[in-house]
């Protein structure tokens, strides 16, 4: 069986343990979707059997499509993927099919709705387009919005209402039907950002995983992450979603990635038939 690997950076360590993995019986090659100047990535004139899309850029997610259509079996698929990378889009779903997603608005242009939206409760302010290096922010005050949108004047942003918390993210990843989960010091907390500290699934408060499987079936993803806050007592509040995350610190997600992947070369649909369409 032959499995490709869609990533500008195939040593990713869970794309690297997974292809180790699979190379003893198989053979895995790296598809690079970075365009060389005007000139798109040639599509294969025999694709493999799987693609692992680990890339959300437009040329990534094209190139897949194009695979998908002559036959090729992608994870996660060229519309999920894409799908997960527009805030707007993604908050809108989930918020059709009941899920606890943050409420969601919006901006077009940041620039002019800070200058005249005084603002009458903190805010996290968060990039439309879901990508390495983008916007994240709280904004307590009318000052730190405009601040924001003094540094980020052009960025297509979405805001989300702050919602009191106990500082900490719950990192929740699945792989087919596995969840690894992890706690962080959220990104928006004063000291910023720590590391991940691994979690049992045992250890989430009830109901979690089961939130994460519904996810997956909603948005028809086979490998992706939730993250979520906790607001008090165990109640989830889904604040982003995510395709095929990184899942550091996990040692048994590269085995359950390759398992995955064989098993949606041999069959093709997701292992969550999806609950609800748009």
């Amino acid at each position: 069986m032959r499995i490709g690997l869609i990533t500008p950076d195939p040593g990713h360590p869970l794309l690297a343990g997974a292809a180790a993995l699979l190379a003893a019986d198989h053979v895995v090659e790296a598809l690079d979707p970075t365009p060389t100047g005007d000139a798109p990535v040639p599509v294969p004139r025999r694709p493999a059997d799987v693609y692992l899309l680990k890339s959300g850029t437009p040329h990534a997610v094209g190139l897949a499509r194009e695979l998908e259509q002559r036959g090729a079996a992608v994870l996660n698929s060229a519309g999920a993927t894409a799908l997960c990378q527009d805030r707007t889009e993604m908050a809108g779903l989930a918020l059709r099919a009941g899920l606890p997603f943050a409420a969601t608005r919006t901006v077009g242009s940041f620039s002019e709705w800070a200058c005249g939206s005084p603002l009458a409760a903190p805010v996290v302010v968060k990039s439309r387009h879901n990508r390495k290096g983008d916007l994240v922010a709280r904004a307590d005050d009318t000052a730190e919005l405009r601040e924001l949108a003094r540094a980020w004047p052009r960025e297509p942003v979405v805001v989300q209402e702050y919602a009191p918390n106990s500082g900490w993210d719950h990192k929740l990843w699945a792989i087919g039907e596995q969840v690894f989960a992890a706690r962080r010091r959220s990104e928006l907390s004063p000291g910023g950002r720590g590391p991940d500290l691994p979690l049992s699934p045992e250890e989430l408060p009830s109901g979690w995983a089961g939130l994460v499987r519904e996810v997956g079936a909603v948005f028809a993803l086979d490998v992706f992450g939730v993250d979520i806050i906790d607001t008090g007592g165990g109640t989830p509040l889904i604040v982003d979603i995510n395709a095929f995350p990184g899942v550091r610190g996990q040692s048994e997600a590269p085995a359950a990635l390759a398992s995955l992947t064989l098993r949606r070369a041999a069959d093709r649909p997701s292992p969550w038939a999806p609950a609800w369409r748009s």
